[in-house]
């Protein structure tokens, strides 16, 4: 397992037994020529089968907040992350309630179905979206790193809302979202390894892991823009524009 943390440029992608797609939202550009620090926050796919030799890592990170976006039944079947690793406080805060249906596996081929999907998890996740912000704008929880289960969906849809408060230009944060494609492949593959019974099922699914497209990103943040006017016309519906502005404060630096 590879974990560089102290390149001049360090790894976006980094390596884990247990987990296909932990990404650093580190060095991203914004709009008033500053960048998003390195190695302070992050975005993953489930962590609850971290290996011991991957917590070590994770450790390593200096990762002190878990933000768990998962259902309550995902959490339940998946496992949750060890709530009793010391340093780490694990936080448990599902974006949706429901997870996409078989009957509606074809239209995730489609990037508008899933970009209006992604402002409907907003719409309804705003609690947990404020409060996400509120946990990841306080100091004393960084570095964080906030999850779902294969860290593109809710996931992205919280990276691309953080990356939008921070300034990071729209097309950056699509570009972001699609690095998740070739972790989606590996993660398809080993749901198959786990569930060798199940692989109809799984390839059924297909289309909704796989379907890591930059239009379904676009539309969305083209949609934050259409609905709410900004993104700091957002933050302030959110009641979290203290938060965005502390979250600027600790996340951005000049260079």
């Amino acid at each position: 397992m590879s974990l560089p943390v102290a390149d001049a440029q360090p790894s976006r992608k980094i390596a884990f037994d247990g987990c296909f797609n932990f990404r650093d939202l580190g060095g991203y550009r914004t709009a008033d020529g500053r960048r998003t620090r390195w190695r302070r926050l992050f975005r993953a796919d489930g962590l609850s089968r971290l290996t011991e030799n991957d917590l070590a890592a994770l450790g390593s990170l200096g990762i002190v907040t878990v933000i768990d976006l998962r259902t309550d039944l995902e959490a339940d079947t998946q496992g949750r992350f060890p709530e009793d690793l010391d340093g780490v406080t694990y936080h448990h805060l599902p974006l949706t309630d429901t997870l996409p249906g078989e009957e509606e596996t074809p239209d995730w081929d489609r990037a508008a179905f899933v970009s209006d999907r992604y402002l409907a998890m907003l719409s309804e996740g705003t609690e947990t979206v404020s409060a996400a912000l509120r946990l990841l704008a306080d100091p004393g929880r960084q570095p964080a790193v906030f999850h779902c289960s294969v860290g593109k969906d809710r996931t992205g849809v919280l990276s691309a809302l953080v990356l939008g408060f921070l300034g990071v230009p729209d097309e950056i944060i699509v570009d972001d979202y699609a690095l998740s494609y070739e972790a989606m492949l590996r993660i398809l593959e080993n749901l198959k390894e786990r569930y060798p019974d199940s692989s109809e099922i799984v390839e059924r699914y297909r289309p909704v892991i796989l379907s890591a497209e930059p239009a379904s990103m676009a539309g969305f943040v083209s949609g934050v823009h259409q609905i709410y006017g900004s993104f700091e016309a957002l933050a302030d519906v959110l009641g979290v524009t203290a938060e965005v502005d502390a979250l600027r404060a600790e996340f951005l630096e000049t260079f």
